[in-house]
């Protein structure tokens, strides 16, 4: 089992991202996040989706996505270079004027800016990788009385150059 990722080509319709993610509940795999949008095309929405699963499954899972009438294109991300980010609030709460100093200084090194700010709370925004989002919430967490998070899932496309994800 390991971490797969896809993106999708399929029709900007009603009803399509209800079908793609119930096909995935009707074989009861699970989406570990799921991402859509407009294309430069106002046709065609594009999907990014990551799931746990092994060669197998995954390999199933692409020939019933290929076969709906609806889906344009499946490209399989797992082997390939590719550019991925998450957006990531996070909201803290209860700061004291400690707190203030320490997440600002967090925001900088995370390189994360600084969005809301009120008498005892700070907003953040981080758009960077899963895996750096996943350490910065297990941080806030660990250095903080009361966060709220709030995640938007990973979007990618196939890297220009030789870089990792």
């Amino acid at each position: 089992m390991k971490k797969r990722w896809m993106s999708l080509y399929v029709e900007n319709q009603v009803g399509v991202l209800s079908k793609i993610s119930g096909l995935f509940a009707g074989k009861s795999y699970n989406l570990d996040s799921l991402t859509v949008g407009t294309t430069e095309d106002p046709t065609i929405s594009r999907m990014t989706i990551a799931t746990v699963s092994d060669d197998e499954t995954f390999e199933q899972i692409k020939k019933q996505l290929n076969r709906m009438v609806e889906v344009i294109k499946v490209i399989d991300f797992t082997d390939i270079f590719i550019r991925m980010k998450e957006i990531l609030y996070v909201k803290v709460k209860k700061c004291t004027k400690d707190d203030k100093t320490e997440l600002f200084q967090i925001a900088d090194t995370f390189k994360a800016r600084v969005i809301d700010y009120g008498k005892d709370s700070i907003l953040l925004e981080f758009v960077q990788t899963a895996t750096k989002n996943d350490a910065v919430i297990q941080l806030l967490k660990e250095s903080f009385k009361e966060i709220e998070v709030v995640r938007g899932g990973s979007v990618g496309i196939e890297s220009i150059s030789m870089m990792e994800r």
